[in-house]
C-alpha cells in the first residue's frame, strides 16, 4: 500500500494553490491513500487529492477547519498516528515516540516545522518510525517536498519527494 504524506500547504494564506507539479507527482505515486498532517488551510486541498485517493486530515494550528487534532489509521496492519505537532511544547524525537507509543502506533507523522524529517526511534523495547514530510508550498530552510510511505509485508518504507 502506498500512502501519500503532506503537511503545511497553507493554500489561502501562503500559496494560491497546490502547484501543478505537486499534483503531478502525487498522481504519479499512485497512492492508495493520502494523509495530510494539517495545515491546509483551504477545504479546496482536500477535495484535489481526494480526486486521487482517499484523503484523510488533521487540524493545524492556523486551520479553521472542522477536524479532528488527530488521528489513527490502520495501514495493512500498520498504525498510523497523524497530528499536526503544534500542540506540543517540543517536536523533539523522544517526545514524539512517548506520544506515539502512548496510542499504539508504528508510524507517528507530523508536521507544523515544514522541514522534512524521518528517523526510526527505539524507546522501550520499542521502534516508532517519526515522518515529517515537510511542506511543499512554503518550506522553511529546506526544498520543498512531501513524502510516500510505503507499506507491505516486507516492512515500512518512507522515501522523500523533492518537488524541485
Amino acid at each position: 500500500m502506498r500512502v501519500v504524506l503532506l503537511s503545511d500547504t497553507h493554500v489561502g494564506d501562503k500559496a494560491r494553490v497546490l502547484p501543478p507539479l505537486l499534483l503531478e507527482r502525487i498522481s504519479a505515486e499512485k497512492p492508495d491513500l493520502i494523509l495530510h498532517a494539517g495545515d491546509v488551510t483551504d477545504p479546496a486541498v482536500l477535495e484535489e487529492l481526494e480526486k486521487m485517493a482517499p484523503t484523510l486530515a488533521v487540524r493545524g494550528n492556523v486551520d479553521k477547519l472542522t477536524l479532528p487534532e488527530e488521528k489513527v489509521v490502520e495501514v495493512e496492519g500498520i498504525r498510523v498516528l497523524l497530528l499536526h505537532g503544534h500542540q506540543f511544547f517540543t517536536l523533539n524525537a523522544h517526545f514524539l515516540a512517548l506520544k506515539a507509543l502512548e496510542a499504539g502506533a508504528d508510524v507517528l507523522v507530523f508536521g507544523h516545522t515544514h522541514r522534512f524529517y524521518s528517523d526510526i526511534v527505539s524507546l522501550h523495547g520499542r521502534r516508532v518510525w517519526l515522518v515529517n514530510p515537510g511542506s511543499p508550498t512554503f518550506p522553511r530552510y529546506d526544498d520543498p517536498s512531501f513524502a510516500v510511505l510505503g507499506v507491505s509485508g516486507e516492512g515500512i518504507d518512507v522515501k522523500r519527494i523533492v518537488l524541485y
